[in-house]
């Protein structure tokens, strides 16, 4: 289908697939098998500028753009959705400085986070807070001039390999949730380190680690907007960055679906290729309707957000629930397409599978998301 995409944005979709092609892939699998941060893809990505796109250009960026992300992350993600979410997941550590950040926040910190010098996480998820946000039990007690963080994070992306963290923290628990507040901690900050690098079944390249603080003592000017507004600060963040989780999402289904067509034409079984079969055909037919559907959504609500509407919460969900559900059937219909050999590390589509699962459950669990767009959905009822 025709996005009616700009100049600039095939430039940023063209770029992104050649490195994608011709750096990415070619690693991937070494990648996923190692367990290891692709630090020289990172520095590949942040020499093309690709960090960039979506923070403003007094900043240091090209200037905010949601669909250019996606339309980013969704190419590296057809060569290797780990790699993608280290880039994505930047983003999503740097949304929040983006939004809700103090202009001296955003000189300090966005210039370097633009140009890849740096890159971003976001500490939300603890062992038990994951769903229910409003249980965090790390704490910030401001002590004079400086906040003092103890607590633990974990399955936060980039953990570790990040150099800038915004992190959620209850200053007052007898609020609930309106008791959080959110701070941006640099690496290297006394009383701040890090703790196990999770063994994950997918993602494999992107390293998901905890964030241990002990006695951190930051700044006071480092809290994002005001104490009590740290739940508001990352449902806001979430309404942008759940477009690039679902845009990940196609990417890896897409990318399924390009080697299941291929391996379909070129595999013969009663002296034809599979991809003559009614049933092959059907399938494929399938997945490539799904995909584009998704797309469409996808690009659709990244619009949504670029234009400045600032209710999209319902709209991102549904790309985030619809985007991943899809990239979880098409990366199954893959593997059954390719049938014993899908199932081995030697073709790429067994890890299409993997990735694709941790889509549907990180940034909300898809359970979640249903949950979100019933709530808008309801009221929107309720108030007609």
């Amino acid at each position: 289908m025709d996005y009616l995409l700009t100049e600039e944005q095939k430039m940023i979709r063209d770029l992104s697939r050649q490195i994608a092609d011709e750096k990415i892939r070619p690693k991937a699998a070494e990648y996923d098998k190692l367990d290891e941060f692709p630090a020289d893809i990172i520095k590949e990505l942040a020499k093309s500028d690709l960090f960039g796109i979506f923070v403003p250009e007094e900043y240091g960026g090209m200037g905010t753009s949601v669909l250019s992300l996606c339309i980013a992350t969704e190419e590296l993600s057809k060569a290797c959705g780990g790699i993608a979410v280290c880039y994505a997941a930047s983003a999503l550590g740097t949304f929040p400085i983006l939004l809700f950040g103090t202009e001296e926040q955003k000189k300090k910190y966005l210039p370097d986070l633009a140009k890849g010098k740096k890159i971003a996480a976001f500490g939300l998820t603890e062992p038990a807070a994951g769903s229910d946000a409003s249980a965090i039990q790390t704490t910030a007690k401001k002590v004079g001039d400086h906040y003092v963080l103890n607590g633990t994070k974990h399955f936060i992306t980039n953990g570790g390999d990040a150099e800038v963290y915004t992190v959620i923290a209850m200053t007052d628990k007898t609020k609930g949730a309106r008791g959080a507040s959110a701070f941006i901690v640099e690496k290297g900050t006394p009383g701040f380190t890090f703790g196990k690098k999770e063994d994950k079944m997918g993602i494999r390249a992107s390293s998901t680690r905890e964030l241990v603080f002990t006695d951190c003592k930051i700044p006071k000017e480092n809290l994002l907007a005001k104490e009590g507004m740290g739940f508001i600060v990352t449902m806001k963040t979430f309404d942008m960055s759940r477009p690039g989780v679902a845009a990940q999402a196609v990417g890896i289904a897409q990318g399924a679906l390009d080697h299941a067509v291929k391996y379909s034409k070129e595999r013969e079984q009663f002296e034809k290729s599979i991809s003559t079969f009614q049933g092959i055909q059907w399938m494929i037919a399938d997945m490539a309707t799904q995909v584009e559907a998704a797309r469409a959504l996808v690009y659709s609500v990244a619009r949504m957000v670029d234009s400045g509407n600032t209710k999209v919460g319902k709209e991102s969900a549904m790309a985030k629930l619809f985007a991943s559900d899809v990239a979880m059937r098409v990366t199954t219909d893959a593997v059954q397409i390719l049938g014993g050999y899908g199932y081995m590390k030697d073709y790429p589509v067994e890890k299409y599978m993997r990735d694709a699962k941790i889509t549907q459950i990180y940034e909300g669990t898809n359970q979640i998301q249903r949950n979100i767009i019933a709530n808008h959905v309801l009221k929107e009822q309720i108030a007609k």
